[in-house]
């Protein structure tokens, strides 16, 4: 059936929303970065351990958590566009709650309050970005939802790799509390700019939707979420904490170094994420096409060689320099893979009905592996080094692959039916 006047008229306004709140998930994306670095590296730099600094991030991973959990709902019941100005608005109080706030004040527990705040922004705003894609594609276009996922994806971690770096170079440049401010200015301009320019929803809001319907029944989406945990574990585990910290006091490298390094390596992260489609499809007697639980299988036990590899070459006293940056770029190009093919999945899974509560689901379990692996990361490195973090890396990749074991393959009957989250 050809589309009528009113949905072609309807589908230009969802993509100019489209447009605006992805702008501004980019914006996000870059504030967090360099917020995640300042903080880092300022606290490391008046001497506090591995594990004080993982801490600064529990109360960021644990909202982020609850963060995916409500704002589902309220994206279901109020809109899009509602989750995206509170993500936007709560960043501008985070940062400007550090950046104004007294000497004294600038202490673990405080951080984490502002951290706290920092969490639910990052997640308001990227579940209402990832959610979106679904307004603007034609029903039934897997191919384009494979590519526009992955590119918003890559994008994303892109702009993240050059928040660290912008992060690390604002510490050095103009200091901790005036970085702050800067970057809270730059979210303001940004939440004003959309707020003029957005119109309607971004999503018909469901007046329907119950907040008990957050917890999918869907087995496919409860699998893949639990795979996710495990994925982000295991990145997390060992790049957050132990890697920055090893950098500088094992290998001697300065904050501005090791910033740029870490932004370089997200940057090629993203774009390896953003490029996925054109290297990791699904191979069947039918020919190529999307991938399925199959693919994030095998990427998975694949991924499981490189932090292996590294710990060993760690542990026979390899160059530590080549052992560390030829296999992070090896473990990064797999763990982009694995994790765009993911970002794919959890749409080609989502009942069709309350796509963003699906959403806000799986991104539950995403920060859910966030912080497990923030937390090991600064207990493990105090224990036993960057090899312990390594090692609890392989375990939590395996167990990610274990349980993609189970995915099945996208359901083609709902997958015609993913463009746009419904009325209620």
């Amino acid at each position: 059936m050809a589309p009528t006047a009113t949905t072609t008229v309807e589908r230009r306004g969802d993509l100019r929303n489209y447009f605006l709140v992805t702008g501004a998930y980019w914006v996000e994306t870059l504030a967090d970065g360099a917020t995640r670095m300042l903080v880092l590296f300022y606290f490391y730099e008046l001497g506090y351990s591995a594990f004080a600094i993982a801490s600064l991030f529990v109360f960021y991973e644990i909202f982020g958590i609850l963060t995916n959990l409500v704002g589902g709902w309220l994206a279901a019941r109020f809109g899009l566009r509602t989750t995206l100005y509170l993500g936007l608005g709560t960043q501008v109080l985070a940062l400007a709650m550090v950046g104004f706030a007294p000497e004294a004040w600038l202490v673990v527990p405080y951080l984490m309050v502002s951290q706290s705040f920092s969490g639910i922004a990052k997640d308001l705003t990227k579940m209402s970005s990832k959610s979106a894609v679904k307004l603007v594609l034609p029903e039934g276009d897997q191919t384009s939802l494979y590519r526009w996922v992955a590119l918003l994806t890559g994008s994303k971690n892109a702009l993240k790799g050059v928040g660290f770096f912008l992060g690390a170079a604002m510490l050095t440049v103009v200091g901790f509390q005036t970085s702050m401010l800067i970057l809270a200015g730059f979210v303001l301009a940004t939440l004003a700019v959309v707020s003029v320019l957005m119109r309607g929803h971004l999503g018909r809001p469901d007046a329907g939707a119950r907040f008990k319907q957050m917890f999918s029944n869907n087995r496919a989406v409860n699998v893949l979420a639990a795979a996710r945990i495990f994925l982000f574990a295991s990145r997390d585990v060992w790049f957050v904490v132990g890697l920055p910290v090893y950098l500088e006091t094992v290998l001697g490298w300065s904050f501005l170094a090791t910033g740029g390094f870490l932004a370089i390596w997200v940057i090629g992260y993203g774009a390896v994420q953003a490029a996925a489609p054109r290297f990791v499809r699904r191979r069947g007697a039918e020919g190529a096409g999307e991938p399925d639980g199959r693919t994030a299988t095998w990427l998975a036990f694949v991924l499981a060689l490189f932090p292996a590899a590294i710990a060993v070459g760690l542990a026979v006293d390899l160059d530590p320099t080549n052992v560390i940056v030829g296999g992070l770029i090896a473990f990064g190009v797999v763990f982009a893979l694995n994790s765009a093919v993911h970002s794919y999945l959890i749409l080609a899974y989502a009942d069709n009905d309350r796509a963003a509560m699906s959403v806000g689901f799986y991104y539950m379990a995403n920060a859910a592996g966030r912080l497990t692996g923030t937390v090991l990361s600064g207990l493990l490195y105090e224990w036993g080094g960057l090899e312990a973090c390594l090692w609890a890396s392989v375990a939590c990749v395996l167990t990610a692959a274990m349980l993609s074991l189970l995915l099945p393959r996208p359901d083609p009957l709902r997958s015609k039916a993913i463009a746009r989250i419904p009325a209620a």
